[in-house]
């Protein structure tokens, strides 16, 4: 058990004792509100840029700023996004919801109400099937629905709220499309939750429903953490927490949630587990409070009177079915059926770029496994290396594949590859892998009388060595390889070469037996 977790709960016995319970008496009971900003031009009700990163207070006007007398008109493609997660969710999709106005002040809502949907969301009762170390587990989504994001508050004088001396406010993601998938609370551990967390993000991203991006907020986890007697139907006191920018982040917050609700539960102190939002403060590793938790009643949710019912035709669900991109399930799964390991595959189809490069690299002719090993091999050390990701290499996944069948044909080696790679992820083979190592004098030799040539010359050059050899230190054959390697500056062909040479060096060792 963490110590603050012990020292914030009771004495040390108590959190000793805390420290069985967890896995012994206890289970955790977890949902998830994730906020999603979708991939729009536009925000949802107005014209304004949905651009990230832009001056602050540059992509407002009166309807996202709730200026008397404006007026909201829905966005479309929000719709439509919102249509393709919930078929992706498994989810049933509304033909007729509504929006509603969700009443609540802060700094950073100038309407003083955010539009959101609240008894008839867009998507209800879906699932979502997550591959967790314990195997594959089924976590049910009890909603989806479209609102409007809130502006953002910039805390100066100190990296976060706590220790700032002033906040200003930003407007400009005011109004910016959201779809709220909400969680049945299924899930028993923080494992649980980062596997569908990753697995939620990986879908969005593959789809185009939004780019995921934790660390500037277009992908935002409010985690539901209670605990109760295992056996025990009735659950815990909820509790939220916020400000979570990762998926460790979010594991590291949830264990220490469930830490600090058991050590008060065993110090007989349940009455200060209270339904309260707590913020995750990464930088002392635990949780502290932050507000307690609004009710529904708080709200004051009712019918938005200026739009319209949202009307979804079957049509327009069977359009967006139409255009959708491969799920990562079902990516998974045609990888796996090339023969691909399933750690491979959980490597290739966990990133957008990483699975659309190699699905181009074996539309160009590559070999699954062998364009597996270049990716996740030596091109994602280069990108690590470079801190970026797979889309900002200038190499074409047609290159790729044209390098690998040079290394199958013989005309280069996979160390001649290896050199030449750094050269081909800056892009300069992209007009013809081939065309370029044969103007840099790269290609293999192959050449059967030149290779015979190198080797007698290395035997020639190293008699002592040959003696060696001949007289039962065959170890020295692995010396010679690298001698004819270096004579070739590495573009001997190195099976042909290993043959010579062996049978060279048999030749060597008979004779200087028959001569003993």
């Amino acid at each position: 058990m963490g110590r603050r977790a012990a020292a914030a709960a009771a004495p040390a016995a108590a959190a000793a004792a805390a420290d069985t319970s967890v896995a012994q008496e206890y289970e955790a009971v977890i949902g998830i509100e994730t906020h999603v900003q979708l991939l729009t031009r536009t925000k949802a009700f107005c014209s304004c840029p949905n651009q990230y990163g832009d001056e602050p207070n540059t992509n407002i006007c009166p309807v996202c700023m709730g200026h008397p007398g404006s007026l909201p008109m829905l966005n479309q493609e929000a719709v439509n996004l919102a249509i393709r997660a919930g078929i992706a969710l498994n989810a049933n999709i509304a033909r007729r919801s509504k929006f509603d106005r969700k009443q609540y002040f802060y700094a950073d809502l100038p309407k003083g109400y955010q539009i959101s949907q609240y008894d008839v969301p867009v998507c209800s009762a879906g699932f979502l099937e997550v591959d967790t170390p314990e195997g594959v587990k089924r976590f049910g989504i009890t909603r989806a629905h479209l609102e409007e994001d809130a502006g953002k508050n910039v805390h100066g004088g100190a990296d976060s709220l706590s220790g700032s001396s002033h906040t200003l406010v930003d407007f400009n993601r005011a109004g910016v499309p959201l779809l709220e998938i909400v969680s049945e609370p299924d899930m028993r551990s923080a494992r649980d939750a980062a596997a569908y967390g990753a697995e939620l993000r990986r879908i969005c991203r593959f789809l185009g429903i939004s780019d995921g991006n934790m660390a500037e907020g277009s992908m935002r986890c409010d985690v539901n953490v209670s605990v109760r007697p295992k056996g025990q139907e009735q659950f815990g006191t909820k509790v939220e927490v916020k400000n979570m920018n990762s998926f460790s982040n979010m594991q590291k917050a949830i264990e220490f949630e469930i830490e600090r609700q058991v050590s008060l539960l065993q110090a007989g102190r349940g009455a200060e587990v209270v339904q309260e939002t707590r913020l995750w403060d990464e930088g002392r590793q635990e949780t502290s409070s932050m507000r307690t938790k609004e009710g529904l009643a708080d709200y004051r949710y009712f019918p938005e009177p200026d739009l319209p019912d949202l009307e979804i035709m079957e049509q327009q669900i069977e359009q967006v079915k139409a255009s959708m991109a491969e799920l990562p399930v079902a990516k998974r799964e045609r990888y796996l059926s090339l023969g691909l390991p399933k750690a491979d595959v959980l490597i290739l189809a966990d990133e957008l770029a990483t699975a659309d490069f190699f699905d181009a690299a074996m539309a160009a002719g590559a070999p699954a496994k062998a364009a597996a090993n270049w990716i996740m091999g030596d091109i994602m050390a280069a990108c690590k290396e470079r801190k970026m990701g797979m889309d900002g290499l200038a190499i074409t996944p047609g290159a790729l594949a044209e390098m690998i069948a040079l290394i199958e044909g013989g005309t280069i080696s996979g160390k001649i590859a290896k050199d030449v790679l750094p050269r081909l992820l800056d892009g300069e083979g992209n007009a013809g892998v081939k065309a370029f190592v044969e103007k840099e004098g790269l290609v293999q030799i192959s050449d059967e009388s030149a290779v015979e040539a190198m080797v007698d010359a290395v035997l020639a050059a190293n008699p002592n060595q040959l003696a060696q050899y001949c007289s039962g230190k065959t170890k020295l054959a692995g010396f010679f390889t690298g001698q004819v390697m270096k004579e070739s500056a590495g573009r001997v062909n190195p099976g042909l070469m290993n043959k010579i040479l062996m049978k060279k060096l048999a030749a060597a060792a008979a004779a200087a037996a028959e001569a003993a």
